[in-house]
């Protein structure tokens, strides 16, 4: 996997008071990744099932099933205009930085309450060989790396992996989301998530058949409890 420097810590405070930045949600021209109105814009409380994450949900929705694999999820906010473009200008623009930032907002979240019960490991959702090859990077994995650094576990790149290519997700309902994932993932004989926590970072969550396909291969090699940290969540 193509490492990528990300600028933290100093170095990244000395970027910015040297060199103006473009807010990657408004364009607004100041210092940081996100201006200040869009990061509080994207972060204000919003109601969401512990689950799934779904807004609008005083407590759980009622829509997820008891043996949901996926037992809790963390976001920053919905994914909709304006902060879509957070993940666009980072998957399909190659905008880095966004994953730091979304990275040290997240780390806020899973602290928010749940201080005591953080992942012991994180776990992006992987890309296809090919897939990783076309654009050079997993968006997933760029926020895992200084995820666990802010929250003092561990990341592994290579405990998940496709085991094939899959279709587009964009296009497809829910069950034909779900029969594209079947069989999609397999854990690494060299490492096991057995007893462990397991956070699933990811940038995007719509339907949750992704994250859900991946919480139950996981479950199945023994992972105690996975919880899914994604940047935004489709309301």
């Amino acid at each position: 996997m193509r490492a990528r420097r990300v600028f933290a810590g100093p170095a990244a405070r000395l970027w910015r008071a040297l060199l103006p930045s473009a807010c990657l949600v408004c364009a607004a021209v100041q210092r940081d990744v996100v201006c200040a109105a869009c990061a509080d814009g994207l972060t204000r409380p919003v109601s969401r099932c512990p689950r799934c994450a779904t807004p609008g949900s005083h407590g759980a929705c009622g829509l997820c099933a008891d043996d949901d694999p996926l037992d809790a999820t963390l976001t920053l906010g919905d994914y909709a205009a304006p902060f879509d473009q957070l993940i666009l200008q980072l998957k399909f623009g190659g905008r880095l930085p966004a994953a730091g930032w979304i990275a040290d907002r997240l780390a806020t979240v899973a602290r928010t309450g749940h201080a005591t019960d953080l992942p012991n490991l994180l776990v992006p959702i992987p890309l296809s060989p090919a897939r990783l090859a076309e654009r050079g990077f997993n968006q997933a994995w760029e926020i895992a790396r200084p995820l666990a650094r802010h929250l003092g576990v561990r990341a592994s790149a290579t405990l998940l992996s496709r085991r094939r290519d899959t279709i587009s997700q964009r296009t497809l309902d829910l069950a034909a989301r779900q029969a594209n994932l079947r069989q999609a993932f397999v854990v690494s004989h060299n490492t096991s998530p057995h007893g462990l926590h397991v956070g699933l970072i990811d940038d995007v969550m719509t339907t949750g058949a992704t994250l859900r396909e991946a919480a139950r291969v996981l479950k199945a090699h023994g992972a105690a409890r996975v919880t899914a940290l994604v940047a935004l969540r489709t309301p």
